[in-house]
């Protein structure tokens, strides 16, 4: 069994989703692993990890619009503004999605339907880096 683990920074410039899978696919070719699984874990909470349509950039645009709407911003019960009016829907945002994603690894490839990509999503306004863990492991 080989496990191998390394994280690599993604600088936002804001809300919105940011596609990961070419580094997550990069790193599965490095580690050699055949059959296995790559976990992915982004260790910020106002920023969360989606598995989503990749083939057509309208339906993210779709999902960002939805969260806008379920999580607004002009809340006036949300207590917890200390870094500004974003920072309670952030969090909110992160714990109705995932900070990880595990996908299985079959003859060295994800095993990602066609129509599939792996984004981190930024929930604050402001630009950030975050930093993404990927450990790799199989045979």
């Amino acid at each position: 069994m080989i496990s191998q683990t390394d994280s690599f920074i993604l600088r936002t410039h804001g809300k919105g989703t940011y596609p990961i899978t070419k580094e997550i696919k990069r790193f599965v070719g490095q580690a050699g692993i055949k059959d296995g699984v790559a976990t992915v874990f982004v260790s910020h909470t106002s920023a969360s990890l989606v598995i989503y349509e990749n083939a057509d950039p309208t339906a993210r645009e779709d999902l960002h619009a939805y969260f806008e709407k379920i999580v607004p911003e002009d809340n006036p019960d949300y207590h917890h503004t200390l870094e500004g009016p974003d920072d309670t829907t952030s969090h909110l945002r992160m714990a109705l999605t995932r900070t990880s994603e595990v996908i299985p690894i079959k003859a060295g490839v994800l095993c990602l339907g066609t129509w599939q990509g792996i984004y981190l999503f930024e929930h604050r306004r402001e630009p950030h880096e975050r930093t993404i863990w990927v450990n790799v492991m199989g045979q």
